[in-house]
């Protein structure tokens, strides 16, 4: 990963992407980073400041200033006159969380970037997924904190205090500290958001999309499996719960796919249900209430299957030593 130029500048013949001193947060660091991803801007020094006649010299400026004009490349959203978001912008994108810079900068550099980060040659379909994914799983959560969009209605039932806003917060010196220069803490928070987001493309380009292929190939044969068509075996283990979403709904699946069966690292095998949302916890078909929090043979005598393991005490999941016995566990599942 690209490690920013620590030297500031408030002058010199020299390109700059200028954003506010003083406090920082996710967004403008974020911002900034993914600016000097592109080879264009990626000698370009950051400069922090508030004053007008500074900014005014910035090649780019995010996060600050009072505009949003990409043709003068300003992306600051504090104004009270912006409420953009990916959806009014860019209507073929579902997404209607309010931006922040970093969202703006994604908005309008985003494509590119992952084009330069996959290489030359790269699959068009596979980097406007590796966006988009990106954008959902990482960039909307910023735009909303950043511009204190709550993810749910009511009290939450407990906090979550170790998102990348909150880590990036934290590096901003306490109020009690002697030193309270923000420098050096700001490109350690650039590096910080670099990595993360570096990381969340490689993860969707190298190990999410390749087993889109694998989901769509159980599913194809999951009549094979059970009778029912509401069981899939995957032969390799990948992440599956988006691609099983979004491939239900593009093949007309029907009925849903409520257990799906995979060998773990011991040579067990899994049955495990599918969840009624990706990030849910509920489960679409849960493994029976009786089988539930008992192990090995005690649940095969319960059962009536050989070779059980477990049952979560949740019943969201369960093993048996077998794949027919898994499968067993999964079709009495349905029955019952």
């Amino acid at each position: 990963m690209s490690q920013p130029n620590k030297k500031l500048r408030e002058d010199g013949d020299g390109k700059h992407i200028g954003t506010h001193d003083g406090t920082f947060h996710c967004d403008e660091a974020l911002a900034c980073y993914l600016l000097r991803k592109l080879p264009r801007y990626r000698d370009y020094e950051i400069v922090r400041s508030r004053k007008p006649d500074v900014l005014a010299t910035c090649d780019i400026v995010v996060d600050v200033g009072g505009q949003y004009d990409p043709a003068t490349h300003r992306y600051d959203h504090h104004q009270r006159t912006f409420n953009e978001t990916m959806n009014s912008l860019a209507p073929e994108k579902p997404w209607v969380t309010k931006l922040s810079s970093a969202g703006l900068v994604y908005l309008h550099f985003g494509q590119e970037i992952i084009a330069h980060m996959l290489g030359d040659g790269a699959d068009k379909k596979l980097c406007n997924v590796v966006y988009n994914k990106v954008y959902q799983n990482l960039i909307e959560e910023i735009d909303a904190i950043d511009n204190g969009v709550s993810q749910f209605d009511g009290t939450p039932r407990y906090l979550m205090t170790t998102n990348l806003s909150a880590r990036v917060g934290r590096l901003n010196p306490a109020w009690n500290e002697a030193d309270q220069d923000t420098t050096e803490r700001f490109h350690k928070a650039m590096a910080m958001v670099g990595e993360e987001f570096e990381d969340r493309v490689r993860y969707y380009s190298q190990a999410w999309w390749p087993g889109r292929k694998l989901v769509r190939d159980a599913l194809e044969a999951r009549h094979g499996v059970d009778p029912s068509g509401q069981v899939i075996v995957m032969e390799q283990v990948c992440p599956w719960k988006e691609h099983l979403f979004e491939l239900e709904q593009e093949m007309q699946v029907e009925p849903s796919i409520k257990y799906v069966l995979y060998a773990d690292q011991n040579g067990n095998w899994r049955v495990q249900c599918v969840p009624m949302e990706t990030q849910s916890f509920q489960s679409r078909l849960p493994l029976p209430e009786d089988w539930r929090g008992v192990r090995d043979d005690d649940l095969s005598k319960l059962s009536g299957i050989d070779g059980c393991v477990f049952v979560h005490a949740s019943g969201f999941i369960g093993g048996n030593k077998t794949r027919q016995g898994a499968l067993l566990m999964a079709q009495r599942a349905l029955q019952m």
